[in-house]
């Protein structure tokens, strides 16, 4: 599948909107990055939550740099074959990270069916 970086990344803004409200709301200091690839130049992974999660803060305040949760365009468009089918692997990504900043683990995830 083919898809711009800027057509991606409004698609992945349209997804984060449709996400349940008590999912966002409790996002703090969380920014979201869309990039072409991870680091290894791979296509195995979708999506990257690097930050502490919630569940392992203890003195977290002011001053901290923002967690960062990364959806990477080509490993899904490589993984999809439509529109449709990209919606639905970045939904599961955006969930399947968020889920690690609320403190949720692949095990986890896997039972719920996230994973």
């Amino acid at each position: 599948m083919d898809m711009t970086a800027d057509a991606f990344e409004e698609l992945v803004v349209d997804e984060l909107d449709r996400l349940p409200d008590d999912m966002v709301e409790g996002l703090d200091n969380v920014v979201f990055v869309v990039e072409d690839r991870p680091e290894d130049g791979s296509l195995d992974l979708l999506g990257l939550y690097d930050g502490l999660a919630l569940t392992e803060r203890t003195q977290y305040g002011m001053g901290e740099l923002p967690d960062r949760i990364v959806v990477y365009r080509e490993p899904h468009l490589a993984a999809c074959d439509d529109e449709d089918e990209l919606r639905d692997e970045v939904h599961t990504t955006l969930v399947h990270e968020i889920a690690h900043f609320y403190g949720i683990d692949d095990e986890q995830l896997h039972e719920l069916g996230w994973a």
